[in-house]
């Protein structure tokens, strides 16, 4: 170690010029680094959505979604299946372990789906495998807005916009939402073609063959080759209606004979509106490292041009802009950062203004060399990196500190300048590996915590590493020589003014406290360790909690009516919706989806497929005021819960893995009706906990669906073909494509094939249906008894069984682990069948796992740090006396918690990780000098007490910058970092003043009362 220090020391020229290129290539990563709200990480986690039309939930279920559960639940590392089935429609949740390769299980579940296509229903109409990835989280969300364009001209644009924001380098995918689904209409008149003979298959066959674009091959002619060309798709309607049906006895029946060809809309799935008015949506998220502020200058000025294209009858409205979002939080931790510089500076007081300056250049340095490794290390500058370099300011200086004090020590002494730096940092340098080597310790685990939440919060704690490790090879290099060579050799030994303050506070209130502490040593640790288990009393009443509210100023109003509910009436609840939104003062803007969630603008949130019973409005606030924001969304809240027969839900945006509310209770077992009865019994014991709010039994009410009830002996009397009912039922309310229409532009519009009923189903149209029957065509009704039947609203399954799981959000101003502790309480009361059980889910099962892997983190940070002290102090009582040091800063933690309102979090515990490295390298400073005294040859207590006293200083310097670093983290009230940051001070500010008199008791009990002898170390009698 003294090679290195010696070689920084005497080759200064080679140091600086390292050191510039390090600096420099700290500012390139800086200004080329990418920037995002939130980390990237790979999810491995996908949907398999599959879609039946006329399907009930009994037959999805039997027929598509237990064969695809069956197929994914062999694939190896899977964790869970969940999935949800309805009218028509399932989606199949599937995870695999989060050690696991995505895109290898990604292509494994595309495989079994593809393999099991065949064996599953023809009428599949959509079977798709999605990855749900954090980079597919829309940046920008922006609206076409218009009350007087044609749906057509809507859609062209917001195609064509679509096109222009494609073509933008960095974007990785763009979405229309809400566009009216404009096709190619051939009404089909059946009577005519009944009166033919002609049955509606033919001329579904005709159309396909004249309007498929196949490759006809081609044919040669001396030295030139020509392709054949056809046909091929339609061009103009008049082509569709010259189409050959029939030709036959001299006659030749073409389509428009027997059905008319227009332009038309079908009954949308999907509306969209912005600020209450009509409009299309257009989403664009982004590729993997990119910055999105370049990003969104680029989009800026693509819209820009887009919009002078637009006429008069259309405007673009912007909507949704994470960078907004990036901007005001990278702004705020960056001035958090600029404030926790300042108050680093103000305690480096005592040590004088040159060992302040030298100290305080490891901090530009030390970032510089972390930034370039995280740059190449492949993160982002995020609010978590952010976190995690002001976390570490208050660290990275304390090797600095100490190298710089102790040096500074040997100046006064007389050495020369070389000799004070080089045997200074020598004397100290075990002791300052030791304390950077727990350090990283503690931080080291947390990058391999499992699950989401390991990989949310792992750029915290590789940031801290970097920048730790970095300010480590500062303090042993270019510090020296700094200190060697700016710190005064003439100054007053007693330092300055704030020095001898500190200095005097130290002899006169510390030396008779230390000395008192040593006479009772035992009495000493004992009220310690009581202290330590009346601090534990806290924990019931602080609570745990897993990741905050993201505080960001968007939040969801999600809409859901009853299974069977008209599209119609979940428009006028969400019109309800937006009016409310429109008198509440600080909402700046929403965007309104009926039939449909609103596109992803958040890592863990998956909008909700097709749905007619369900709405969602993204809102954007003017801006987020912490209590003043919670105060208006319970407004909003309490206003929005007047409407009647719809549950509506105003959901902030939360930290954390993906979840389906903060309380859920999951029923599972096999018979539907049972299932329902104890849900319902379960929904009754929620109302009843106080502290739920917005509770959702998914089955509280059945759905009612019309069973045409076809009588087959007087369909068969009658002539009418088999199959010939279904399939003009089809065609009159679903359709048929047929083909595809292309414009000249590239365009391509569906060919549908079917009856001429309006957009909107109505009951009474099926009076208009008429089935083809031998003597030509009968009324639907001639051969049908419809009658209405009640069926499941949907059935989840969780694991492969099924499951009904009964949700609810906590009220404002209560712990979601205690509201969960009351319901599990409730409804264990609930007596259940053979074969049936209740399981908590929603936070308490993602804390479970999540925390799981926090113990293990935390079992590998204590076991690595005693053996980093044991190689250090080869001694097993010395390295308890450092460990003895980990209690007394959980006491201050929990305090601290406890005082500032902060529950239990994810990012608590891992702060009081970080603590154990944080304190127990100030206890290795303190042990490490009282064993060098020894080894000179002082006295056991009186060593203890002259190490007490010398090293009081650096102590509480490395304290105080730590804490002068996190204050403002503190001061935030950031629901994800502050708990964080207060445990940290609470710890440091109780450790720092308790480890002073607990730690030489334990070492006075403990530590062995002979020690090797060593060549003595420099005089250290003159504290500094």
């Amino acid at each position: 170690m003294s090679g290195i220090v010696g070689f920084a020391v005497r080759q200064w020229q080679f140091m600086l010029v390292l050191f510039a290129m390090l600096a420099a290539m700290g500012v390139g990563a800086f200004l080329s680094i990418p920037r995002a709200e939130d980390p990237d990480f790979p999810t491995p986690i996908f949907n398999v959505i599959a879609v039946l039309p006329g399907a009930d939930p009994l037959d999805m279920e039997e027929q598509v979604t237990d064969p695809l559960e069956d197929a994914l639940d062999g694939l190896d590392d899977v964790i869970k299946i969940t999935s949800r089935t309805r009218d028509g429609s399932t989606v199949i949740h599937v995870e695999f372990d989060w050690n696991s390769e995505p895109e290898r299980k990604y292509d494994q579940v595309v495989r079994e789906v593809n393999a099991l296509r065949p064996s599953l229903p023809d009428g599949l109409v959509r079977l798709e495998v999605k990855k749900v990835e954090t980079s597919l989280t829309n940046f920008a969300q922006v609206a076409l807005v218009s009350d007087r364009a044609s749906d057509r001209e809507l859609e062209e644009r917001a195609t064509d916009l679509k096109d222009i924001i494609d073509r933008i380098p960095g974007i990785r995918e763009t979405e229309v939402w809400g566009e009216a689904r404009t096709e190619v209409r051939v009404a089909v008149d059946l009577g005519r073609l009944a009166a033919l003979g002609i049955p509606v298959s033919a001329l579904a066959e005709a159309l396909k063959a004249e309007g498929a674009a196949l490759p006809l091959g081609a044919v040669h002619s001396g030295e030139r080759r020509f392709n054949v060309k056809a046909t091929g798709d339609f061009r103009s309607l008049a082509d569709i209606g010259e189409t050959t049906v029939r030709a036959a006895d001299g006659r030749v029946v073409k389509v428009h004979d027997v059905a008319a060809v227009s332009w038309a809309g079908d009954e949308p799935s999907h509306v969209t509106r912005f600020n209450g008015r009509r409009a299309v949506l257009v989403t664009a998220n982004m590729k993997p490292g990119q910055n999105i502020f370049d990003l969104t200058a680029r989009l800026d000025a693509a819209l820009g041009g887009f919009a002078a294209t637009l006429p008069d009858t259309i405007r673009i409205e912007r909507g949704f802009d994470q960078s907004v979002n990036v901007a005001h939080r990278l702004s705020r931790l960056f001035k958090d950062f600029g404030i926790a510089l300042a108050l680093v500076l103000v305690t480096l007081v005592p040590l004088g203004l040159r060992a302040s300056l030298v100290v305080m250049l490891a901090i530009p340095l030390s970032l510089a060399i972390g930034l370039t490794l995280l740059q190449a290390a492949g993160f982002s500058l995020n609010q978590l990196t952010i976190a995690g370099f002001v976390l570490s300011l208050g660290l990275l200086v304390d090797d600095s500190i100490v190298v710089t004090e102790n040096i500074a020590r040997h100046l006064r002494l007389g050495r020369p300048r070389e000799q004070a730096a080089i045997e200074g940092t020598r004397q100290i340098a075990v002791a300052v590996l030791g304390c950077t080597a727990t350090l990283m310790l503690a931080f080291l685990p947390l990058m391999f915590l499992p699950e989401g939440s390991g990989k949310f919060i792992k750029s915290l704690p590789v940031a801290v590493l970097v920048t730790v490790a970095a300010s480590l090879f500062v303090a042993l290099s270019i510090i020296p020589f700094l200190a060697g060579r700016m710190l005064s050799r003439h100054g007053d030994p007693e330092g300055n003014r704030a020095l001898r303050a500190v200095m005097a506070a130290i002899h006169t209130v510390y030396r008779p406290l230390l000395h008192r502490a040593l006479e009772r040593p035992g009495l000493t640790v004992l009220l310690a360790a009581g202290l330590f288990a009346a601090s534990l009393l806290l924990v019931p009443r602080i609570g745990f909690s897993l990741f905050p509210p993201a505080g960001t100023p968007q939040f969801l109003v999600e809409v859901d009516l009853p299974d069977g509910a008209s599209r119609a009436a979940t428009q006028a609840a969400v019109d309800f919706v937006e009016a409310e939104l429109r008198a509440t003062p600080e909402v700046a803007w929403f965007m309104g989806n009926v039939g449909h969630g609103n596109p992803r603008v958040y890592y863990n949130v998956q909008p909700r497929e097709e749905d007619p019973t369900h709405g969602s409005v993204l809102v954007g606030l003017e801006s987020w005021q912490g209590e003043a924001g919670v105060a208006v969304l319970d407004g909003l809240r309490t206003r929005l819960a007047r409407y009647p027969g719809a549950q509506i839900i105003v959901r902030a945006f939360e930290n954390g893995p993906p979840i389906e509310a903060p309380v859920a209770i999951r029923v599972l077992g096999p018979e539907l009706d049972v299932l329902k009865e104890i849900a319902g019994r379960v929904t009754a014991a929620m109302e009843r906990t106080p502290g739920t709010r917005d509770i959702v039994n998914p089955v509280r009410l059945n759905r009612t669906d019309l069973n045409l009830g076809v009588d087959l002996e007087k369909a068969g009397v009658l002539g009418v073909p088999a199959g010939a009912i279904d399939r003009a039922v089809r065609l009159a309310l679903s359709g048929e494509q047929v083909a595809l229409f292309r414009e000249s532009d590239g365009d391509a519009f569906p060919v549908v094939l079917r009856l001429p009923l309006g957009e909107r189903h109505e009951l009474e149209t099926l009076g208009e249906i008429y089935v083809p029957a031998a003597g030509g065509a009968t009324p639907l009704a001639a051969v049908t008894d419809p009658r209405f039947e009640s069926g499941p609203a949907r059935i989840d399954r969780y694991n492969r069984e099924r499951a009904v799981t009964v949700t609810a959000y906590t009220a404002t101003g209560h712990n979601t682990d205690q509201v969960t502790r009351a319901v599990m309480a409730a409804v264990a009361e609930i007596p259940l069948p053979p074969g049936y059980r209740i399981t908590a889910g929603g936070e308490a099962e993602a804390r479970a796992r999540s925390f799981a892997g926090l113990s293990s983190a935390i079992l590998i940070a204590v076991f690595g740090i005693v053996a980093v002290l044991i190689l250090e102090f080869r001694s097993f009582s010395a390295s308890a006396v450092v460990a003895g040091v980990i209690p007394l800063g959980i006491v201050g933690g929990l305090v601290a918690l406890h005082v500032a309102g902060y529950t239990l979090s994810f990012t608590a515990m891992i702060g009081f990780v970080a603590l154990i490295g944080i304190e127990i390298k100030n206890s290795i400073l303190l042990v490490d000098f009282t064993t060098q005294l020894r080894r000179a040859g002082v006295p056991l207590k009186q060593a203890i007490e002259q190490a007490g006293e010398v090293r009081f200083l650096p102590v509480l310097l490395t304290s105080a910058t730590a804490i002068g670093g996190l204050l403002p983290l503190a001061l935030e009230e950031s629901g994800l970092y502050s708990p964080l940051a207060v445990v940290i001070i609470g710890g440091l500010v109780s450790s720092t003043f308790l480890s002073r008199l607990v730690t030489p008791a334990m070492y006075l009990l403990l530590a062995p009362r002979e020690v090797a002898a060593a060549s003595p170390p420099a005089p250290a009698t003159a504290a500094p």
